[in-house]
């Protein structure tokens, strides 16, 4: 599985690509960081945002993103700036029919580390080590990136099995009710 991990931001927007294999094997393929001037309109800021963003799912084709979801900043003008940017990447990979997913900061801190409090020199620590890279990558929004990808794909086996138990429980619920209407109309007759 390809997968485009997103570090949104405004001022720097990390991009990741990993391929995921057997079991937690992953291998990296690309990594970079997208960067937008803070004195820069906003609207111009989103746009060479998803311009980077298209550029990316085109050229690497990948067959999930996985964005981080914006959990809660103290700072609103920062989350607000955060989720647009993560909104405009959303889009590019709907308008390609490439499902999105969106993993919290400390569910990608603990696919990759193990506690989902640990700190970014943590999580590069382990980007590094899990992907045998010679070098950390840098800044910390590639390696997030990078985390958000690593943590999708061995997320994302698990995500499928509950999708498919609730599906069944609710299809299973359905008959049962369904029965029940059936009994209740033949007792009434």
């Amino acid at each position: 599985m390809r997968v485009l991990g997103v570090d949104p931001g405004l001022t720097r927007c990390g991009f990741g690509v990993v391929d995921g294999g057997s079991g937690r094997t992953v291998t990296p393929i690309a990594v970079d960081v997208v960067r937008t001037p803070a004195d820069l309109e906003l609207a111009s800021r989103l746009l060479r945002i998803s311009e980077a963003a298209e550029s990316w799912i085109d050229l690497h084709r990948p067959e999930v993103v996985a964005i981080e979801r914006v959990f809660s900043q103290h700072n609103v003008r920062t989350a607000m700036g955060t989720a647009q940017a993560g909104g405009v990447v959303a889009l590019a990979a709907a308008r390609r029919g490439i499902p999105v997913c969106f993993h919290t900061p400390s569910e990608v801190k603990a696919a990759v580390t193990g506690s989902g409090s640990a700190d970014k020199a943590q999580v590069t620590a382990m980007v590094t080590r899990i992907l045998k890279l010679a070098a950390a990558p840098k800044p910390a929004d590639a390696a997030d990136a990078l985390a958000l990808a690593i943590c999708h794909c061995w997320r994302a086996p698990m995500i499928e099995r509950m999708a498919r138990a609730e599906a069944a429980a609710a299809e299973q619920k359905r008959r049962y009710q369904a029965r029940l209407a059936e009994v209740k109309k033949a007792g009434t007759r």
